[in-house]
């Protein structure tokens, strides 16, 4: 086996990774700011996420061509090259369009990165060592995202929210720096054949579902807008002409054969779940704090973060576990607790204690580390060594997509749920009464969160381990 500079490749990646991953969360704090900044409502503003993650939607389908067809060196110079320049540009944006372009930008180059990142490890990484690795990446992926608020909190408190963007700027050169000097070439160039098709169809596909439910988040309409309507309809045709064109290929873009193996799709719901759960309560949380109980945005960001950086820590010891002892004896309880917590979340009032909100904040990104990286884990592990690019990119893919959905449906029900109240209420201005209507949206969203976890849990019930045999172990090592 080739030798690599490891801990060069790995620091160079990982960098880009956490600034990448960072920036997805550090602008939630921002958006109560960018609000009034930029004089635009929420399901507005909401677009900064929604627009990322339907970059991402798009762009990771490919992810496996674009592995194929360019070398590990121009893929990481050009998803540097795009952070960078969209980092540039956000950290001087002037209005809320410029920052939208920056960052389509941004994640055009975490789109290109995260695949990237999953498939040099496996390609450089010894067997033993590979468990290790992949933890590493679980801590970034999770730490990220959590520092993500608490930084912001800061920067916004003492600085502008464009100190954000300037602040995750030296990173990503640094990590440009270290790849250019030791980032080598290590996968095979094959160039498959493209087919236009497949890229067309992914494209209006996953584009349009993300679109049209992070649509349904806006204006009064909501799911009743026309645009919404037809934006699914027309995403979940091309959807299915995109299976139907997959399964009859002889090379396919996206090799759906993964769904014939249960305990991948197994996994693969248990992670969208936990994307919903996580990124429905980041939204809404962070917006109850500030708007519900008048917290600053740095009080926010403190107060989310020992959930979240427990979360990241336990990470790689949850893999260790699940190497131990299987899925079972963690996911089943992880989503027991998450369940309790989320349970906990919907009786929430606006004389809830801060300790209380941390508690319960802590409980669920604990039981979601016990849920995540031993479902997708147990998946992965029961394919044949040919799909697994394919079952990362199925899997990233409809994380992204999974993300909208849980987003939008968030953001719809939390509207919703605040424009009753204030609709019944006396005096809708008082400041209490936002407030009260504000807590109201939020409990409608913990108890779709609620049911969300009830049915994953009953899937949990489900799991079983795979048993990977050696060859298989040895041919994906």
């Amino acid at each position: 086996m080739k030798k690599y500079n490891t801990r060069a490749i790995m620091a160079s990646l990982l960098i880009c990774g956490f600034v990448g991953m960072f920036s997805e969360t550090a602008l939630n704090i921002a958006i109560s700011n960018l609000m009034d900044v930029f004089q635009i409502s929420a399901a507005t503003a909401q677009w900064l996420t929604t627009g990322f993650l339907l970059t991402l939607g798009i762009l990771m389908p490919m992810s496996g061509l674009l592995l194929q067809r360019f070398t590990t060196r121009q893929l990481f110079i050009g998803s540097l090259a795009s952070s960078i320049v969209g980092t540039v540009i956000a950290a001087l944006a002037v209005n809320f369009e410029m920052l939208m372009a920056a960052r389509v930008m941004q994640a055009f180059g975490m789109g290109l990165l995260l695949p990237l990142m999953f498939n040099t490890i496996l390609v450089v990484y010894p067997p033993e060592k590979r468990g290790a690795a992949m933890g590493f990446v679980g801590l970034v992926i999770m730490f990220a995202p959590a520092t993500g608020p608490t930084v912001a909190g800061l920067l916004i408190e003492y600085l502008t929210w464009h100190y954000i963007f300037w602040f995750s700027l030296p990173f990503l050169i640094v990590g440009l720096l270290v790849g250019l000097k030791y980032l080598e070439n290590v996968t095979e160039v094959s160039k498959p054949r493209i087919d236009i098709y497949s890229i067309v169809l992914s494209t209006i596909g996953f584009g349009g579902v993300v679109f049209g439910f992070s649509n349904a988040g806006e204006g009064t309409e909501g799911w009743s807008n026309p645009v919404v309507i037809i934006s699914i309809a027309v995403g979940l045709v091309a959807l299915a002409l995109f299976v139907i064109r997959q399964i009859t290929m002889k090379e396919p873009m996206m090799n759906l054969r993964v769904f014939k193996h249960p305990m991948f799709i197994v996994g693969l719901l248990m992670v969208l779940a936990c994307m919903m759960i996580i990124l429905s309560s980041m939204i809404i949380l962070p917006m109850f704090l500030q708007k519900g109980l008048g917290l600053s945005a740095l009080v926010t960001g403190l107060m989310l973060l020992p959930g979240s950086a427990l979360n990241g820590i336990l990470s790689p010891r949850m893999g260790r576990l699940f190497d131990k002892y299987g899925p079972k004896w963690l996911v089943i309880p992880g989503f027991i607790v998450v369940s309790v917590t989320v349970w906990f979340f919907t009786t929430l009032t606006i004389t809830s204690s801060v300790a209380f909100i941390i508690a319960l904040h802590i409980g669920l990104m604990v039981g979601i580390s016990m849920v995540w990286m031993p479902a997708q884990t147990n998946g992965l592990n029961q394919l044949p060594p040919e799909l697994y690019p394919h079952g990362t990119a199925v899997m990233n893919t409809l994380q992204q997509v999974a993300g909208a959905i849980g987003t939008a449906v968030a953001i719809s029900l939390l509207s919703g749920g605040s424009e009753k109240y204030l609709h019944n209420s006396a005096s809708p201005t008082l400041p209490t009464e936002l407030a009260n209507a504000m807590m109201q949206g939020a409990q409608h969203v913990f108890t779709f969160t609620f049911v969300v976890t009830l049915i994953s849990l009953g899937i949990a019930l489900t799991i079983r381990r795979v048993l990977v045999s050696h060859s298989t172990m040895h041919s994906m090592h």
